[in-house]
């Protein structure tokens, strides 16, 4: 590397005397070039190996190595120009009895940069200009949708791959400024509007759209076009999750196939890292129902904030064990504990706190079917409404310092015993905080999507079994969050907390089941008329849509923008605790006893026998008779 170097400044200092004389060689250029080249050539020389010159690899020039290499060739021309201006100091040496020609000074920096940049940018430019075109074998064109920051890490990843799989033939934005432009080399060819255009001009083999970037209704469209001319779509990870992941490289091997998330429209959630850092950092944090869809997730969430140590509780065996192995495979250092327990078992529940200590509580524990809560409802009332009452007792008698507990949109004028059970249970945590140490507030949010016995995995079962994939009814809708989305505002909400609130998490606009089974079937590489959609009417407890809050309630906004703060009345703890002591005579009777049971105490649940001619899905409010809880005015939050 040396020896090339110090050819390529012997060209360099060359060319400059050339160039100055307008390549017409003199006696005195000739002699003034022979009497300063052999310490010209050790003088740059040593300056480059000063400054690790010569240690760089081909094919890895970035503009950081070209700052650097204008750096050294000036630091080296300067020191010329030292030599040549104290020239008296150092003798009447050969080519020193007269100074040289600054212009000779200013073109050698030039070609100096000119030879030694070429020479490290020639590898790169081979293999990003030249190879992808004539490299034969499995080489797919892309077509990139989103001209961002991910998609032009991809394309810059793709081109520079040594084992070239793609030829990128242009971007996709709607960026009215980037039209026509270039990045990384590869022209915007216009709006994702015009990508069936674009695929009639041009042979494309994979379209690659970055999470996030266009709109359900766009995707959608997108995947038609693509469809129609032989393209597969693909997904490249956003910035956040390839963040989240551990590293922010859009890399070919981060390329996944569209999956149902992509559908529905989720904007990235920005967390306040600082927050939550500060409420997690060096703290011991407990969360139950840890082997759940949420609750594992939160776990996940949490150990990127480095608590002092992590309490899983979970009554599943199979689940808990599952989550251990997941948990302690990502190798993160912070201490782990997993404790197989039912948060109804007192004295096992003291035991945990007792030992632990845990200063933040995440409450994920629940029963959350439906329909298999409407056939136990006893199993509802027990676990959802007493299991959270003996938690909340717990962390204030073990001085817990924040308790989140998890409720539902389900909750909100219930028309289910599983929104009902959640509606005490949001109630008593509220009334138990007014006069508490402990910060106890609730998050409530709608369907996970791809969680534990969810929509999604039963859909994708119907479809590999050929279907027909059912819906209840065809104007059934729900709000939809994907488990990392709802997890990661979970713990965003509890770092914003001062007790007494319901923090409300925005889910979007809602998604109708029926256009949730079309699109997985689509994803499927399946057509509707193959698979089939079948309506199966609605489930007992369902409604047709579900509601955020409640007439009596409002919504004000916090400061991070997905999370919100639900504003209305909360009951007092002496209401709600009469209201425990009702309940407790119902689990041990029959289903409809216990709904009957319900209804009685319970103003706003409206249960299938009492709805309007529509079941369930009216979703109405009814007035409490004698013995209802009661309601005082408050602002909650």
């Amino acid at each position: 590397m040396v020896v090339i170097h110090a050819v390529l400044f012997l060209v360099a200092w060359f060319l400059s005397f050339c160039t100055r004389w307008d390549f017409l060689p003199d006696a005195r250029m000739m002699g003034m070039f022979r009497g300063t080249v052999v310490w010209v050539v050790v003088v740059k020389t040593i300056v480059f190996l000063l400054h690790d010159q010569f240690r760089w690899l081909f094919g890895r020039l970035s503009f950081a190595d070209l700052g650097r290499l204008a750096f050294t060739t000036t630091l080296a021309t300067l020191a010329l120009v030292a030599i040549d201006v104290f020239r008296e100091g150092v003798g009447d040496l050969p080519g020193l009895r007269q100074r040289l020609p600054r212009s000779v000074l200013v073109i050698d920096w030039a070609a100096t940069m000119l030879l030694t940049g070429g020479l490290r940018a020639l590898p790169r430019t081979i293999r990003e200009v030249f190879r992808p075109w004539v490299t034969t074998g499995d080489v797919r064109s892309a077509l990139i949708v989103g001209a961002t920051e991910t998609g032009e890490l991809l394309a810059r990843n793709l081109v520079a791959n040594l084992s070239p799989s793609y030829i990128v033939v242009g971007f996709l934005d709607d960026n009215a400024l980037l039209r026509g432009s270039r990045i990384a080399g590869i022209r915007v060819l216009g709006g994702v509007g015009d990508a069936l255009a674009v695929l009639r001009q041009r042979p494309v083999d994979e379209i690659l759209v970055t999470a996030g970037e266009i709109s359900r209704p766009v995707f959608r469209r997108l995947l038609s076009d693509a469809a129609e001319f032989g393209a597969s779509v693909k997904v490249i990870p956003s910035m956040g999750e390839l963040l989240a992941s551990g590293g922010a490289v859009a890399s070919p091997s981060l390329l996944r196939p569209v999956e149902i998330r992509d559908l529905l429209r989720r904007e990235p959630v920005v967390l306040d890292d600082s927050a939550i850092e500060g409420m997690v950092r060096d703290r011991v944090v407990l969360v139950t129902g840890g082997g759940g869809s949420i609750g594992s997730e939160i776990c996940r969430q949490i150990l990127r904030f480095s608590p002092r140590r992590l309490v899983v509780v979970e009554r599943a065996e199979n689940a808990l064990f599952d989550v251990a192995n997941d948990l302690q495979s990502r190798r993160t250092g912070v201490p782990m504990e997993f404790v197989l327990a039912d948060i109804l078992d007192e004295s096992r529940m003291r035991s945990v706190l007792e030992t632990h200590r845990p200063e933040l509580v995440f409450h994920a524990a629940a029963h959350k079917h439906v329909t298999m809560l409407e056939h136990n409802p006893g199993e509802a009332i027990t676990n959802n409404c007493f299991g959270t009452r003996l938690l909340v007792r717990l962390a204030e008698e073990y001085a817990v310092g924040r308790f989140v507990a998890i409720s539902t949109d389900k909750a909100v004028n219930p028309s289910s015993v599983m929104g009902c059970s959640k509606l005490i249970a949001e109630r008593y945590v509220q009334a138990f905080a007014a006069t508490a140490r402990t910060k106890f507030v609730v998050v409530r949010f709608g369907n996970v999507l791809g969680s534990n016995g969810s929509v999604v995995p039963k859909f994708r079962e119907q479809i590999l079994r050929g279907g027909p994939v059912t819906v209840t009814h065809p104007n059934v809708e729900r709000f939809f969050m994907t488990i990392p989305e709802a997890s990661q505002l979970v713990i965003q909400a509890a770092a914003a907390a001062k007790g007494r609130e319901i923090f409300l998490l925005d889910m979007g606009p809602a998604v109708k089941i029926v256009d949730l089974a079309r699109d997985m079937i689509s994803l499927s590489g399946f057509d509707e008329e193959e698979i089939g959609i079948e309506f199966t009417g609605l489930q007992p407890g369902e409604k047709l849509a579900e509601e955020l809050f409640s007439a009596e309630e409002a919504r004000v906004q916090t400061s991070h923008p997905k999370v919100c703060c639900v504003v209305g009345r909360t009951a007092v703890l002496e209401d709600v605790e009469r209201l425990f002591e009702q309940l407790h005579t119902l689990p041990g009777g029959s289903p409809e006893a216990i709904r009957e049971g319900l209804r009685r105490i319970v103003p706003e649940y409206r249960s299938a026998s009492l709805s309007g001619p529509e079941g369930p899905a009216s979703g109405g409010r009814g007035g409490g008779p004698p013995g209802a809880i009661t309601e005082r005015s408050a602002r909650g939050g």
